[in-house]
This record gives C-alpha cells, structure tokens and sequence, in this order.
C-alpha cells in the first residue's frame, strides 16, 4: 500500500479515476452529494456544465474534490473503497491501490464514556412507563424484501383511453405499452384492463387483490403483455412477492376517473389490497402509479434563492405500501399526444437505468421527481410546471432486478 497522500494519489492516478467513473457519471455525483463531499450548489452547478460531454462532467468533479484539501480527498478516496454501489458499477476499483489511511468508518457516531451514559425512561402508551437501558444507537433495517418467486408478480395496468363522451387521452397508450416493457423486462406477468367504467375498475381491484381460486379472469377484459404485444391470457394469474398497479386516467383531487366519469378514491385503490390475515398480499410490497390529473390548476414555478443551490410479528394493515402520483393534489398532470405523459416515461426511463444497478424503488422515484420537476409546458420559464408526489409505508428497501434482457 502506498504511504502519499489522498491528495497526491488522486492527482497521480487522475487519468484512471476519471476514465473508471465516466461509466456511470451521475452515480458518483450522487454519492458524493449524499457523502456531503460537495455542497448542493456545487453539485447543481456540476450537473448543469459540459452536458453533451460526460467526460467533461467528471474532470471537473475530480477538480472540484482535489482543490477541497486533503481530508476530502481522503473522503473521496475512501468513498470509492468501501461503498458497495460504486464497486459493483466500477470493478475496476477494485485494482486501484489506496492510500493506507484511506478506509474509515461508513458512519461515525460519538459514544459517551462509560461514567457519562444515561438512563432514559420512554413512555409506552398509556399502560406503563418501563426502563430502556443506556442510550445507544440503532442501526436502522434497511434488508430488502425477499423476491424469488417466478415471476416476480403481477403488474396490472388499467388504461382508460377512450372515455363516454367520445374524448380521448392520446398518448395513454404509449404509457401503457412503455410500462408493460419495463415489468416485464423486471420479470412481471403484466395485464392490463382498458376503458373502464368505477364500477369496472372497482370489481378489477377486488379480482386482483385476492386472486384466489374462484376468481374467473374470463369475468374481466384482460389482456396479457406478451412478445411486445398484448393478448388473451393463457391461464390465471397468480399472485408473487410483489404487486404493481399503474392507473392511466383522468382525475381530481385525490381521485381517478372511470369511462363513465365517475370517480374511485386513490385510498380506496389502495386500500383494496391492505393486509388481511389469509391475503397473498400481506407482508409484501404494493406499488401504486397513478397517471391522473389531481386538479385543474397549472403548478407554476418559482427561482431559487442562490444560496440554495447549494421484524415484527404482526404489521398495521396499511404498510408495505408505495403510492406515486404524477402530480401533488390540485394541479394538472402533463400528457404528450404522441410521446406519452411526463411522469410515467420518466419512471420508465429511471426504471431501466436504476434497476440494473440496484438502485431501490424509493431512489428511482426521486430522481423521477426531480426529472419532472424540470420541465416546462410553457415557453416562459415558471409557467405551467409538475411536481409528482411519492409516499409510502414500506418497511424494507424494495429493489427490483432484470430477468431478462
């Protein structure tokens, strides 16, 4: 192991650093901002130079790093060396030689002396108030959950396209074919009902959520992805470890329109699969993608301030739930008539370049928030805007991989 300096050794093996993580350019970005490495402004000012030129990206990152001084070379240096995304996207580090001081800790926290730890007294309800010992950090669980079922699971989409009073939402279909792509390539069955009336969509919900043996999908106009292509099923679907719902449809606050332009409660769409004692469900992820409008308003925008730019054994019976809404409650949704809605490309796009590199769901929506966030409907910057909304009670990390290319 060499004895120099982070700073020397990042300027003596420049060239090797930046050409290794040019692979993969907004990683690294991302993980030197979650690092703290460099502020938000520099990140945000990183991002926005060179954009046709990768390599131009990470020049200027690798500057940025060695001109803050040792230490966060040091940082740097050890960010390559112990962080598990960056050696699974960038084996070749794995050649690189560090400095000896290099290796620290994922987390430092300060323990207290053993004559200065203290006795904390927690309130448990209103029943008893017991002792909890010294006062100790926890890590916090961040296991998976568990996918080794084939397929993954079922991926319903329910696409309303043509709605009774003879309007169309152009553009649905495109959505509805990128994200049958995308489940399937993840290893999903998917299946997908179109132009439904509530009453339609309601009755579909309830068949899919139990998905037992005297369900009758012959009941339902289902059609399965199958060859690039949807078609008739060839069997029941059965429930696996994970469960997709994608609603394409007009909608309101808080609502989503049937056909028929009667509404169904974004709670009830989720709460139609909530844990339930004999369910298939129970225990295992739910994500919900709703592509519907949540009002009339346009969302404008507004400019930053510079200085900004910087396992237990039982569960609440709604967790394990993910909800991403194209737009927060009030404002429209933005649909292209030929090129499809902004909010699913972009979860289809950050989908196929997150998931190959393990990248859980919560990650791929934020930066789908941040994506769409961006763009403009209107030639005046601010104008007419989107901001989707992710919530969500999941208790494990939920990270989908693909089967197939």
């Amino acid at each position: 192991m060499s004895s120099m300096s982070a700073k020397d050794t990042m300027r003596n093996r420049k060239v090797f650093i930046q050409t290794t993580l040019c692979g993969d350019y907004r990683l690294i970005l991302n993980k030197v901002l979650e690092n703290k490495l460099v502020t938000t402004r520099e990140y945000n000012n990183l991002k926005s130079i060179c954009k046709e030129d990768v390599e131009g990206h990470v020049v200027e990152l690798v500057d940025k790093i060695v001109n803050k001084g040792e230490d966060t070379c040091q940082a740097f240096l050890s960010l390559l060396q112990t962080d598990e995304d960056l050696q699974t996207t960038f084996p070749e580090l794995r050649t690189f030689t560090f400095p000896k001081k290099t290796i620290r800790a994922p987390c430092s926290e300060h323990v207290l002396p053993a004559s200065k730890k203290k006795k904390v007294s927690c309130a448990v309800g209103p029943y008893e108030s017991s002792s909890c010992g010294t006062l100790e950090y926890q890590r916090l669980n961040d296991e998976p959950y568990q996918i080794t079922s084939c397929p993954v699971g079922v991926c319903l989409i329910i696409n309303n396209l043509n709605f009774q009073d003879g309007t169309q939402r152009t553009g649905s279909d495109r959505d509805a074919h990128c994200l049958a792509e995308v489940f399937s390539w993840l290893g999903f069955r998917v299946l997908m009902c179109e132009d439904q009336t509530k009453q339609q969509m309601e009755d579909t919900l309830e068949f899919f959520s139990s998905l037992n043996e005297a369900a009758k999908p012959q009941d339902l106009d289902v059609q399965e992805f199958r060859d690039s292509a949807f078609v008739v099923p060839q069997d029941a679907p059965n429930h696996g470890d994970v469960f997709v719902c994608c609603v394409l449809s007009h909608g309101a606050k808080g609502v989503v329109c049937g056909v028929d332009f009667q509404t169904v409660p974004i709670k009830k769409i989720t709460r139609t699969f909530k844990a339930r004692p004999r369910s298939p469900l129970t225990g295992r992820p739910k994500v919900f993608l709703i592509q519907a409008c949540q009002g009339k308003l346009p969302h404008r925008g507004v400019s930053l301030p510079q200085h900004l730019t910087d396992d237990s054994q039982s569960i609440p019976e709604e967790a394990d739930v993910l909800v991403a809404v194209a737009t927060v409650e009030d404002y429209k949704a933005m649909r292209h008539t030929t090129d499809g809605s902004w909010f699913i490309q972009s979860v289809c796009r950050h989908l196929k370049e997150g998931c190959p590199r393990g990248e859980d769901m919560v990650t791929i929506l934020h930066r789908v928030n941040d994506q769409v966030s961006r763009k403009e409907a209107s030639q005046t910057a601010g104008e007419s805007k989107q901001m989707p909304e992710v919530r969500f009670t999941l208790r494990k990390t939920l990270v989908l991989s693909p089967q197939h290319d």
